[in-house]
């Protein structure tokens, strides 16, 4: 009932997505206004009218966090991040506020569309080091010191949560992140605790409580622990997460927050999908030797409605749906938990992949591309970060995909959740668990939202990936290209063998942490060739994303 419950909506919910007319107006012409205007202007809001009380009081005390989030986030992309900023906010002129609107989409004076290219005068090359790492340090210098370090260190060297610097006499040493952001932190952590001092749900309070401490500690062990059993009609997300800044190895976590509220009718159709995990991941199509046997946990879903967004989450593109915590530890102990961002998705799907789809692909294929999917295969796409191989063995030694996968990592696992979440939607719908009748409309609106996820640029992780699998699947005839209209079609007798392979492909790599692999796949697929091109240049005047607003926070 709950599956039939799920389609029933979703088709609902589409009628209404689908038909809206986006504006496919030109972007104005000239730098920076046609750079702000491939972000449609979006309100994002949610329904607080049953919050209690204590509720609504925290909900504000967290969305005070989120400048302290804001802060952390640009200290740690740049060290003269904060300094441009207050120079941008001070410049009234047209041109100056042009500038200050265009950095606070990207969180910094990088382009994330344009390959992060800086768009201000006198503004360095990004750096791949961020400002984890010393400016002049080199990965040779980094992985000379790091093994001459006990195992332990070599732990906090690689960690989440700590940065490396020079001492005196410029040799490299770990700085937690609770010394680094000390000042930051604490004003951090104490509005958390005021926050759970406000709430009526007690486990709301304990995450609050926990990630406060952790703040301090630089242990988050616990409060992630406590932010997969949250249990709270308020779903906050809050702290150092996601690694796609560390160009240099994918090894420390950036700053975020997300506020959101829960989305319950949502939240109880989709809870079906977490009962099938463990099937699925013994059915996926590597060695059985790299699956897991057991996976740590039921794994939670959540549907919910943004409502503000702090730091990394607010930078370039809006992410759609996470998968978290990314602590390999975690995952295998306690699993992980997603996360669906319903009206994030929705104005997505509307101001962008639609018009997309209408230029991108046959017309005998367009009526197939709806929300159903597009929702569906990004759940999917968060479900299948948990499953295939984490830890792992190489040469012996016990690690993890992202360490051997090392600046690879990001890239990879994103088309490894791509392309595994359309095996694993296939394996639902061949085991009767999806209608069937899902199963065109899911690889045609993938197709569109190839073209979406490729205009964020190929150096990015999720348009690198993406670039990686539909070169593949092109080359394996799943897609097909006319050139009387400069339109792709999907073939639907090739995809699914496509599919599997693929994702049997990048698994194995993963299970043996094949760095050179990666590097020869990623290499020969993750590349713009003319066909895409010429589409992609055919979608002028189409936003690439949304440029949200929130209401509620403001």
């Amino acid at each position: 009932m709950k599956r039939a419950l799920f389609l029933l909506s979703a088709a609902a919910l589409l009628a209404g997505a689908g038909c809206r007319k986006t504006s496919e107006q030109a972007p104005p012409s000239g730098g920076l206004d046609a750079k702000i205007a491939r972000f449609a202007p979006t309100v994002i809001t949610g329904d607080t009218s049953s919050l209690s009380g204590g509720d609504r009081k925290a909900l504000r005390k967290l969305i005070e966090a989120v400048p302290i989030i804001d802060r952390l986030y640009l200290r740690q992309a740049w060290m003269g991040n904060e300094a441009l900023l207050g120079s941008l906010s001070a410049d009234r002129s047209a041109q100056g506020r042009l500038k200050y609107r265009y950095f606070l989409i990207n969180m910094g004076p990088w382009s994330e569309l344009d390959h992060g290219e800086p768009f201000l005068d006198g503004v360095p090359a990004r750096p791949p080091q961020a400002n984890y790492y010393p400016d002049n340090m080199t990965k040779e210098e980094f992985n000379t010191w790091l093994a001459k370090l006990p195992e332990a260190g070599q732990k906090q060297a690689t960690g989440f949560f700590t940065t490396i610097r020079r001492d005196a006499p410029g040799t490299l040493t770990i700085v937690p992140y609770s010394e680094e952001y000390a000042d930051l932190l604490q004003k951090l952590a104490r509005t958390m605790k005021e926050a759970a001092a406000l709430t009526t749900n007690a486990s709301l309070r304990k995450f609050l409580s926990s990630r406060a401490d952790a703040f301090l500690s630089n242990d988050y062990y616990t409060s992630d622990v406590a932010w997969l059993n949250l249990d709270s009609p308020i779903d906050v997300t809050i702290g150092p997460y996601e690694v796609y800044m560390d160009k240099l190895f994918n090894y420390k976590a950036a700053f975020e927050a997300y506020i959101t509220l829960r989305n319950d009718e949502e939240t109880k159709k989709l809870s079906f999908f977490s009962a099938h995990l463990q099937e699925i991941e013994d059915n996926l199509p590597i060695d059985p030797a790299y699956r897991n046997a057991k996976l740590g946990a039921l794994s939670p879903i959540r549907v919910v409605d943004e409502v503000a967004t702090g730091g990394e989450a607010k930078a370039g593109v809006q992410t759609a749906a996470f998968n978290l915590p990314n602590d390999e530890r975690i995952i295998a102990e306690h699993g992980s938990k997603r996360v669906m961002l319903k009206n994030v998705q929705e104005a997505k799907f509307k101001n962008v992949l639609v018009p997309i789809a209408r230029r991108a692909l046959d017309s005998t294929q367009l009526s197939l591309v709806s929300f159903e999917p597009f929702f569906t295969h990004i759940l999917a796409h968060e479900l299948m970060h948990g499953l295939g191989p984490h830890t792992i063995t190489v040469g012996g030694k016990t690690t993890t995909v992202r360490q051997a996968m090392r600046e690879l990592s990001s890239a990879l696992e994103e088309a490894k959740a791509d392309v595994s979440g359309l095996f694993a939607l296939q394996f639902m719908i061949d085991r009767g668990l999806i209608s069937r009748a899902m199963e065109h409309g899911m690889y045609a609106t993938f197709l569109a939202g190839v073209f979406r996820s490729i205009r964020f640029g190929i150096t990015e992780a999720h348009g690198r990936g993406m670039a990686l699998q539909f070169n593949y699947l092109l080359e394996k005839n799943a897609f097909s290209y006319n050139e009387k209209t400069g339109t792709f079609a999907v073939d639907f007798a090739a995809i699914k063998p496509a599919v599997r392979e693929l994702t049997s492909l990048i698994m194995t790599i993963q299970a043996e942490g094949n760095y050179d692999k990666a590097k020869q796949l990623l290499d020969h697929y993750a590349v713009l060739r003319p066909e895409m091109k010429h589409v992609l240049d055919g979608l002028t005047g189409i936003p690439v994303d949304i440029a949200p607003s929130f209401p509620l926070a403001d």
